[in-house]
């Protein structure tokens, strides 16, 4: 729903240097790794996710509603992968973010478009999947749902499709000796965007904080702030003479009584060119941006080599921030990506990786083992 800037915390300093952790013999699927190659410009993706289940001390039994998804050699191709996390909410919000996780990838999966037109498949299958979670009998989506951030990896290129208020985030190395900065490869879709908030606004929706629909702040004034430093009251979308449904976001799958008012399932995508200058890139739940911003997560992850040292640190980070501000806690949910071996040569045709040329046709005919892992469990980490 937000981000609230904070200093990089002084209990994880180590002098600078880069920490790596060993993977526990017994990790479970919560700490997921893998390396994965990108045969047609010779790199690796070494990736890790972690999911923790929130902490709810008046519901204590709640489910973790956020789960994610890594599944590599789409269509048997050994240079195209995608990456998702997805935060559902509501009372079905478990059920939701299983469902879309599992039929938005299979039917990109399946769209003989996605490697010519990764925009247009990306925006087919979310239709799809949201029609689909729609006449669902078993899931009951009318005031439930999920957002959801995908990178599809095809060659050097990442496809970066947002809905909702999860994000994803790319570190970017200077040319000159400084800081890493963090880049973001999707904008919130919360109503403190203009265009977003105009857009539902169009539709039918009130906009207002908790405070304003109780009558303790003026409805008519804007009071809520920007994202950065609004707390904890952010604007949200209200039916005309009710109050509900309240979302804080003004996208996601699923929501069916939100649809009314402008809430739809929509991606917003953007296009990236990976290059050697780009160590990792981040997915992760709003659990974690909640409190922490971009370029914050993006120091801690880069202080460790092991992508799962780096979510375990962000995932404890998130929690502790949490309980500095309110009572409870989001589940929190990260994926992890580090580009290693990326080299930006020119070759035949054009420059592999760079903005003149074409990188290398896709190889379909080669097909190694397909490694999927869908991931939803609660961590044990503290």
């Amino acid at each position: 729903m937000g981000c609230v800037c904070c200093k990089f915390p002084s209990s994880l300093s180590d002098g600078g240097k880069k920490m790596k952790r060993k993977r526990r013999k017994n990790a479970t699927a919560d700490e997921f790794s893998e390396v994965i190659p990108i045969p047609s410009h010779d790199f690796k993706l070494e990736c890790a996710a972690l999911t923790r289940r929130g902490y709810y001390p008046d519901t204590p039994n709640k489910d973790n509603q956020d789960c994610f998804c890594i599944k590599t050699s789409i269509q048997g191709n050994p240079n195209v992968h995608i990456f998702g996390v997805f935060d559902g909410h509501g009372h079905s919000g478990k059920q939701c973010s299983n469902f879309v996780k599992n039929r938005l990838i299979e039917i990109l999966s399946s769209d003989e478009t996605l490697l010519e037109d990764p925009v247009k498949a990306y925006n087919s299958a979310f239709s799809t999947t949201n029609n689909e979670l729609h006449d669902n009998p078993d899931i009951d989506d009318s005031m439930s749902g999920t957002t959801a951030i995908t990178v599809l990896v095809i060659n050097d290129k990442l496809y970066v499709a947002n809905v909702g208020d999860s994000r994803a985030v790319i570190s970017v190395k200077p040319d000159h000796q400084g800081r890493i900065v963090s880049q973001d490869l999707s904008d919130d879709q919360t109503p403190y965007r203009n265009d977003e908030c105009e857009r539902v606004k169009e539709c039918g929706a009130r906009v207002l904080s908790v405070d304003q629909v109780e009558g303790l702040k003026d409805p008519s004034v804007q009071s809520w702030g920007d994202e950065e430093s609004s707390g904890s009251d952010p604007p949200r979308l209200w039916m005309q003479n009710a109050m509900y449904p309240g979302t804080a976001f003004t996208r996601s799958v699923g929501d069916s009584l939100a649809e009314k008012i402008g809430v739809m399932a929509v991606p917003e995508v953007s296009v990236t060119q990976l290059t050697h200058n780009h160590p990792f890139f981040v997915l992760a739940s709003d659990g974690v941006f909640e409190f922490l911003s971009s370029q914050t997560v993006v120091d801690m992850v880069d202080r460790y080599m092991d992508p799962r040292g780096a979510c375990s640190a962000v995932v404890a980070e998130s929690y502790k921030s949490w309980l500095e501000h309110e009572n409870r806690t989001d589940d929190i949910t990260i994926i992890v990506v580090h580009v290693n071996g990326l080299i930006n040569v020119r070759i035949s045709g054009g420059e592999a990786g760079g903005s003149g040329g074409q990188p290398p046709p896709l190889r379909p005919d080669v097909s190694p083992q397909q490694s999927e892992m869908y991931g939803s469990v609660a961590s044990d980490f503290s």
